[in-house]
């Protein structure tokens, strides 16, 4: 079998890891793309075990990098979920995990000249119309990935990387709240369906039977709940305005207890359909906003001051922590998020060329 090679970079970026291609060494065609993706990840497989995927959505994931389209940006970065069983690739979401390895890509890539410190990269996020500035340590003009920055999920330290977020309340669904409520009820359950970056529709643990504290295996084996929770994502998803969403990974659905430690909320998030061992960047983000603003379903159990106009909140999940930093506007009795800023790290684990049969993508075809 003839097999064709591309150049990849494989980087955990924050909590999850994923394969790193330039624009320019996929194809121009979407479905060629995607033909492309799955073959390189092994889906559709529950192990993904004749590719590079790891078997979970938090290991099939591609970040794919190139020029600028737009003039206030540096780099366009778009995000691509390859679902694990299913022969899918998804552009209906942001991740802000690999969004945490993008600016050292680019100057990998060329296509950012670094400082000789630390480089601001402005990162135009395709899937969602969206620009962040990722802040990164560049000592000689090279990424540096040794530091003293911790996440919890991940082992050790690492570099910091600070991702500031632009206008990314609404930026999938058109509003903050795009029902037009901060809390509404689907199915008898009251929830408030929030995108600050991305789609999550948040319950209070109780509300479906839970206390919010159960592990993610424990959550993903019970199966009247996942049903549940489908149904009340289908409707959720028509209200967002993301349409019917039965093949599409958003929105989320986290659900919300008391905090456990010092933290702001505790969380247990579905992916839609798997449970993340953490949370994600812009999942907690999401979650951050709901908390910050009355008048949704974390009244009364979030721990946190909503008169505060700047907010450092710690969203627990399942392995400890994830802070998000939380700016609040508020004009004519409105509340705006006008900051959100978040702590990450990544690492660049290995570079060189992934394998496809060429004929998923024969030579001489653009």
């Amino acid at each position: 079998m003839t097999q064709r090679a591309l150049p990849c970079t494989i980087m955990r970026g924050g909590t999850s890891k994923g394969l790193y291609f330039s624009s320019a060494v996929l194809p121009s065609d979407v479905q060629q793309r995607d033909r492309v993706l799955l073959a390189a990840m092994g889906s559709p497989h529950s192990q993904q075990i004749d590719g590079m995927g790891g078997g979970h959505p938090l290991t099939s994931k591609v970040a794919i990098v190139g020029p600028p389209s737009r003039n206030d940006a540096d780099v366009d970065y778009l995000f691509l979920q390859v679902v694990v069983d299913k022969a899918e690739v998804s552009d209906g979401q942001n991740c802000g995990n690999l969004l945490a390895g993008v600016a050292q890509f680019a100057v990998d890539q060329g296509l950012v000249n670094a400082d000789k410190h630390r480089t601001s990269v402005r990162i135009h996020m395709v899937n969602t119309r969206s620009i962040a500035v990722a802040h990164i340590s560049t000592p000689d003009g090279q990424p540096n990935y040794a530091g003293d920055a911790s996440i919890d999920g991940v082992p050790g330290t690492a570099a910091p990387v600070w991702l500031d977020f632009e206008d990314v309340a609404g930026s999938s669904c058109g509003a903050l709240f795009p029902t037009g409520s901060h809390m509404d009820e689907i199915n008898g359950v009251e929830v408030s369906c929030v995108d600050n970056g991305m789609p999550v529709v948040v319950i209070c643990a109780r509300d479906v039977g839970k206390t919010g504290l159960e592990t993610p295996d424990e959550l993903e084996a019970d199966e009247r709940l996942k049903e549940q929770l489908e149904a009340i994502r289908l409707t959720a998803g028509e209200r967002m305005n993301l349409g019917d969403v039965r093949h599409k990974t958003v929105p989320k659905m986290c659900l919300v207890s008391r905090p456990v430690g010092n933290g702001v909320i505790s969380t247990r998030t579905f992916i839609p359909h798997r449970v993340h061992k953490s949370i994600g960047v812009l999942g907690a983000a999401s979650v951050a906003a709901v908390c910050a603003i009355p008048g949704t379903v974390t009244d009364g159990i979030a721990n946190v001051d909503t008169q505060i106009a700047d907010l450092d909140m710690d969203i627990e999940h399942p392995t400890g922590y994830l802070t998000v930093g939380i700016g609040l506007g508020r004009t004519a009795g409105d509340v705006d998020i006008t900051r959100t800023t978040l702590l990450r790290t990544a690492r660049k684990l290995m570079s060189g060329e992934v394998y496809i049969p060429e004929s998923c993508w024969p030579l001489g075809a653009q």
